[in-house]
């Protein structure tokens, strides 16, 4: 029997056999997704800062920024929405965020985005940090929602040294109690880069979710990378901080200054995102791996942050309070080296996953967000796009408005604002009257968004605090 034929015969079966699985590669991409804590705009070199971030300015480089990516403008409201693709409003978060006192959580009909990209074949997937949608019982904890892999916090903030909330170690791995020793950023890091090592040997695509809490209140960053801020250990440290007083021991870890401290604590983080890109490069899996960067709003009040050129703060729908620092990078998939202009936000992230999944079943509910894959590829998108930003606030395309008095105590707009916010990014120019056809077509827009009425709400922040104990390490048993 001559073998050549059938030498000739395995080597196309196999060469076939490459290219399909070349094929499914790129269709489905690893996913690695980034989140800062109160980021602020101004606050990334690519924007200007002083800070040292060379590893999301080397980002922002070799991928494309997202000059208009829009969040909500307080930590929970953005988790859920970037996890389900709707509005949080729509199922009652959007007032306040999730506190440790709470009983309430993310409404479980709703699909997260874990769940739906295990529809699609990613078999690890892992979130390493914070969650912040709901710990009062299993049913709201992460492997509960999708997720293969959880190491982190639940609450929205700890002592980064001690790892506490209301004295009680809030640290685990899936949903055993972590006593793992450290600085959480450096902790967060570790476990994303060993992750990425482990998964990137069993084949199928991955989705790692890291959700840093910096630079999030306490202020408190290690030592070396104060020095890297000119901190002086003669010299004084800057007042108690008070923003997160329930958290035991919150001054260890102080600079001379709020800004030092916050400097010191993103130049962490900036180094945690280089390692991780790093091993992505080491594994051999840069090319084909979506990585994805962007801040959960903007930088909190006097902790420190700067919001740049824009207007406003953490917890205001001002620009500064929910245009986020974003970047996105697939060299696979798409060019680099570019700045998209387009309106999008964390609620179209569902969606464009979806897409670039090629999953075609429905979402289980409808998306608010509608997907940025064309845009990120740099190819012609539709033109109307308008983005509920919450209370009384709306994007359209050029377009801003801005209500007085929509219920967010945190807004001081005594009457209603226009402004044609691509040339006016600070908000200082109110057009309503030159332009009164796009003042009442916005109005009566951000109406409808307003006017949704969920059957359940998270309560007032402080509602059920008096009085409450934290349960033994965070373990929580009630389904």
């Amino acid at each position: 029997m001559n073998p050549r034929p059938f030498l000739l015969l395995l080597f196309f079966a196999l060469g076939f056999g490459w290219l399909c699985a070349g094929a499914q590669s790129a269709k489905h991409p690893n996913i690695v997704f980034i989140l800062a804590d109160d980021l602020g705009w101004g606050d990334v070199g690519f924007h200007g800062s002083e800070i040292k971030t060379p590893n999301l300015d080397r980002l922002a480089a070799e991928g494309v920024v997202l000059s208009r990516y829009y969040t909500a403008p307080i930590c929970s409201p953005t988790r859920a929405g970037l996890m389900t693709g709707r509005y949080p409003n729509r199922f009652g978060l959007r007032a306040t965020v999730v506190p440790p006192w709470s009983q309430f959580g993310v409404d479980t009909t709703e699909e997260f985005l874990p769940q739906m990209l295990q529809q699609a074949g990613y078999a690890n997937r892992a979130v390493i940090g914070k969650w912040h949608l709901g710990q009062a019982k299993r049913r709201y904890l992460p492997l509960q929602r999708g997720f293969t892999h959880f190491y982190g916090h639940y609450n929205g903030a700890i002592n980064y040294f001690t790892h506490e909330r209301e004295g009680e170690l809030d640290w685990h791995n899936d949903e055993e109690t972590s006593y793992d020793k450290g600085y959480s950023t450096d902790l967060l890091t570790d476990e994303a880069v060993r992750c990425i090592q482990s998964y990137s040997k069993q084949g199928a695509p991955f989705f790692v979710y890291v959700a840093y809490n910096a630079p999030h209140g306490p202020l408190q960053a290690k030592k070396e990378d104060l020095q890297l801020y000119g901190f002086d250990e003669s010299k004084p440290l800057f007042g108690k901080n008070g923003s997160i007083g329930e958290i035991d021991k919150a001054d260890e870890g102080r600079g001379n200054s709020q800004r030092q401290t916050y400097s010191a604590m993103v130049n962490c983080m900036d180094r945690g995102i280089g390692r991780i890109l790093q091993a992505l490069k080491e594994q051999g899996l840069e090319e084909n791996t979506l990585v994805i960067f962007h801040s959960d709003n903007g930088a909190a009040p006097n902790e420190g942050g700067t919001s740049g050129e824009l207007r406003g703060l953490k917890f205001q729908e001002w620009e500064g309070g929910v245009r986020a620092p974003a970047i996105v990078r697939w060299p696979g998939g798409f060019r680099g080296g570019r700045t998209v202009d387009g309106v999008m936000g964390y609620v179209d992230l569902a969606p464009t996953l979806r897409e670039i999944t090629g999953l075609h079943s429905a979402p289980a509910k409808p998306y608010d967000g509608v997907s940025m894959l064309a845009a990120w590829k740099g190819q012609k998108t539709k033109k109307n796009r308008e983005l509920y930003l919450g209370y009384g606030s709306i994007i359209s395309n050029n377009w801003k408005l801005v209500k007085a008095n929509a219920g967010n105590p945190k807004m001081e707009a005594t009457e209603d604002l226009l402004f044609d916010i691509v040339k006016d990014p600070s908000e200082k120019n109110n057009v309503k009257a030159a332009h009164p056809d796009v003042y009442a077509e916005l109005l009566e827009k951000v109406a409808a968004y307003d006017a949704i009425k969920p059957a359940v709400e998270v309560p007032p922040y402080g509602q059920g605090r008096k009085g409450y104990k934290a349960p033994r390490e965070w373990k929580i048993t009630e389904e």
